[in-house]
């Protein structure tokens, strides 16, 4: 059996070996006259886990080309890390660029992000001081979309990228890398 046999999907039990491994989530995303919207529909695109020759960006890279949007993708930005089962995951989102159509026109999975969406969902669950943070999924995107937001104000790159949809869509969304644990945790 192979190394890479013996790694599993993430929250399936630790490799045989018993240690972790690391797997990047890339969530693309896309703005056009409607809105932002989540490319892959329902989650983030996830890799295999990463090779020891190489880093989780190439890993993510990977996966926009598994899924046919690195010509596309305009920015590549790692938005932080969590622990899911047995993998440390590398979250990063891509701003897919859909010049001169809608995003559903070429991408019919794709799902709107928005803060209404936002507020719907809620904030994610707090935890204590010492313990690691466990947020869903949309919680892992809606910190994507606002550090998009917060790169927009303080990284001239990013900010050139963003084309006028994206910049009209983003002044709903506060600004921010940090705040979603803004209540205080429970003790038990």
């Amino acid at each position: 059996m192979s190394d890479l046999d013996e790694l599993v999907a993430v929250g399936e039990s630790a490799p045989a070996n018993g240690l972790m491994h690391v797997v990047a989530h890339v969530w693309p995303l896309a703005a056009d006259d409607a809105g932002i919207w989540l490319l892959s529909g329902g989650g983030p695109w996830q890799s295999l886990p990463v090779p020891a020759d190489s880093e989780p960006h190439e890993a993510a890279e990977l996966e926009l080309m598994t899924h046919q949007a690195l010509a596309e993708t305009v920015v590549l930005h790692s938005s932080g890390w969590l622990i899911e089962g047995n993998a440390v995951v590398t979250t990063y989102f891509a701003i897919v660029d859909c010049p001169g159509e809608p995003a559903k026109a070429h991408w019919p999975q794709a799902e709107p992000v928005s803060p209404g969406l936002a507020r719907l969902m809620g904030p994610p669950p707090t935890h204590g001081a010492t313990e690691a943070p466990a947020p869903p999924f949309w919680h892992v995107l809606q910190h994507a979309v606002r550090h998009v937001a917060y790169l927009r104000d303080r990284d001239a790159t990013v900010a050139a990228k963003l084309t006028p949809a994206w910049r009209r869509h983003l002044a709903e969304w506060q600004p921010e890398i940090a705040r979603m644990y803004d209540r205080v945790h429970a003790e038990a």
